[in-house]
């Protein structure tokens, strides 16, 4: 059975199994063959492929590694864990943003501090989608009853909500903004997630904290590793659910 995957992440790029050989010192008709025959390359050759390719080895190969491997390589995508949010530097958010040139992924009920560190966030933001960056936040959406529950749960009625709809006033400046998309959700959140390409800040939620006071995982994705990818995996479910506002709220 060929591997259409292996194939189409080869043409997308402009590339041919001829030059693909060529950049990794191997025959074509090899290459033909991982294509054609679903053949798997050596390690060394998957891994260069998937850098050549911009693609994750498990995408172009589901079965090359085993969920051991994975989850070992996975122990060495976290970079650093810090005990609180509020612990993590605000030069690090700010690197990750500035660095960030293929994608920014927020998903978060509120997300409040990011524009309370800095105020120009939203200006950044605009540029970056401007500049090529697909820019993707995810809000909760502040008629949600799970929303009300996060408030009540925290010992704070609702506040959560009001935190979106202040957070609301600063993105409304993002409406028409090239490559930049504002959406709404009601999902439990267990983790807010902020991914800057292949680095990614995850604020696990715990039961009756509020989100400063609880864990921080910053994340480095490996070709491989299973850590980084069940975070994403989660963003991109939640995004699947997300809507714009509603018309009648657009309005008010």
């Amino acid at each position: 059975m060929p591997n259409e995957r292996l194939r189409d992440a080869i043409l997308r790029n402009g590339l041919t199994p001829v030059a693909v050989a060529e950049k990794i010192g191997v025959d074509a008709k090899t290459v033909e063959r991982w294509i054609t025959q679903d053949r798997t390359p050596y390690p060394r050759h998957r891994h260069a492929i998937a850098a050549m390719v911009r693609e994750d080895v498990p995408y172009l190969w589901p079965d090359a590694i085993t969920p051991e491997k994975a989850a070992q390589i996975g122990q060495n995508e976290m970079i650093q864990l810090y005990s609180r949010r509020s612990s993590v530097p605000y030069d690090l958010w700010r690197r990750l943003i500035e660095r960030a040139t293929q994608r920014i992924d927020v998903l978060a009920y509120a997300g409040l501090f990011l524009l309370e560190q800095d105020p120009r966030l939203v200006d950044v933001l605009r540029q970056k989608g401007v500049d090529g960056v697909e820019v993707k936040i995810l809000l909760g959406d502040p008629t949600s009853p799970a929303i009300e529950r996060r408030s009540v749960e925290e010992g704070t009625p609702g506040v959560m909500a009001a935190k979106i709809r202040q957070v609301q006033q600063y993105y409304n400046r993002l409406d028409g903004a090239p490559g930049v998309k504002v959406l709404y959700h009601d999902t439990t959140l267990y983790n807010s997630i902020y991914r800057f390409d292949d680095e990614m800040l995850v604020n696990m939620h715990v039961l009756g904290f509020p989100a400063p006071h609880a864990p921080v995982m910053h994340l480095r994705m490996l070709n491989g590793g299973d850590l980084f990818r069940t975070y994403s995996d989660s963003f991109d479910r939640v995004l699947g659910a997300s809507k714009p506002r509603s018309v009648d709220e657009v309005a008010a």
